[in-house]
């Protein structure tokens, strides 16, 4: 059983036929979240191809860098096995559309992601090293966003990801085939199709560019928010944080619903786009004072820059 549970539990929070509803998965649903996630990043890439110039190519950068963590968030979901109803379609869409993208592979994350579900913020999660180096000073914040948005962190992060899939050399040709099969025929079909285009560049600006800079940004705060500078690592309301996000906020450091992260890791059978129901049933049933809330993201980055 979760750590999360041990002083609350998901039938303290919702009735069961609230637990019944809200539980529900959806395949149309899920077609509509990756088919707008998709969408936002096709039509900043035509939009830059249409008016190259420094200002669609920002647009771009932004947009497609916060669709790209919108991906993994979707990832995440499917992880969870929530965004789609029919299990085929939830492991195999997620993983082709979501997940091999953005170089990863959802069994391998939802293993490593599980276990900080079960564990969060304790010696034993494995995800704790994202959270506890905060806060730090403004300068060394400043010095992290810079690393963010030169590429630098993803080039440490991929080459991380390979040498824990490298590994020991028991079943590493398997590791490796399971790991990067998806992605390399993935990203070689792609460069194909804008090479024989003529439109190599539109690859490298629109999606390679993004991945490597705005998206390790967007990825990094969020990050921050869910879990770094926590007032109680005990407290299940408090080892967690929901950050209230405005519409621009949403669109960069918070698509689908993730910014409601005390609510997924409470209920995490409810699917995103029901944790605004949720959070609104905790505040009705006096949860509020005890949770921590966050009135937007800056406020949670100067929270975390203030050493």
């Amino acid at each position: 059983m979760s750590t999360q549970w041990k002083s609350i539990k998901p039938s303290d929070i919702l009735t069961k036929e609230e637990s019944h509803r809200l539980r529900q998965r959806s395949d149309l649903m899920g077609f509509w979240l990756l088919a707008h996630c998709w969408a936002l990043i096709v039509a900043a890439g035509v939009f830059y191809a249409l008016f190259p110039n420094l200002l669609t190519f920002i647009l771009c950068l932004v947009i497609t860098g916060s669709r790209q963590l919108g991906l993994a968030i979707l990832m995440h979901e499917g992880s969870h096995g929530m965004l789609f109803k029919t299990r085929w379609l939830n492991e195999n869409l997620t993983q082709a559309f979501a997940s091999w993208p953005m170089i990863l592979n959802m069994d391998v994350y939802r293993k490593r992601h599980m276990a900080h579900h079960r564990f969060t913020r304790t010696d034993a999660d494995p995800e704790n090293y994202l959270y506890t180096p905060f806060p730090v000073t403004k300068q060394s914040m400043g010095r992290k966003v810079l690393r963010d948005l030169t590429g630098i962190v993803f080039l440490r992060t991929q080459i991380g990801i390979f040498r824990h899939i490298w590994g020991k050399p028991e079943g590493r040709g398997k590791r490796l085939k399971a790991f990067y099969m998806g992605p390399a025929l993935l990203y070689t079909a792609a460069i194909t199709g804008f090479a024989l285009a003529g439109r190599l560049d539109l690859f490298l600006v629109c999606w390679l560019i993004p991945l490597m800079t705005t998206q390790q940004l967007f990825l990094r705060i969020r990050n921050i928010a869910e879990h770094s500078t926590m007032p109680d690592l005990e407290n299940p309301l408090k080892n967690s944080r929901t950050t209230l996000a405005s519409w621009w906020e949403r669109l960069t450091f918070a698509p689908y619903f993730v910014n409601y992260h005390i609510e997924h890791h409470m209920l995490p059978f409810v699917p995103c786009y029901r944790l605004r129901e949720v959070h609104k049933l905790m505040l009705a049933r006096g949860y509020g004072d005890e949770m921590e809330i966050r009135q937007g993201y800056w406020d949670v980055v100067k929270l975390n820059a203030s050493a």
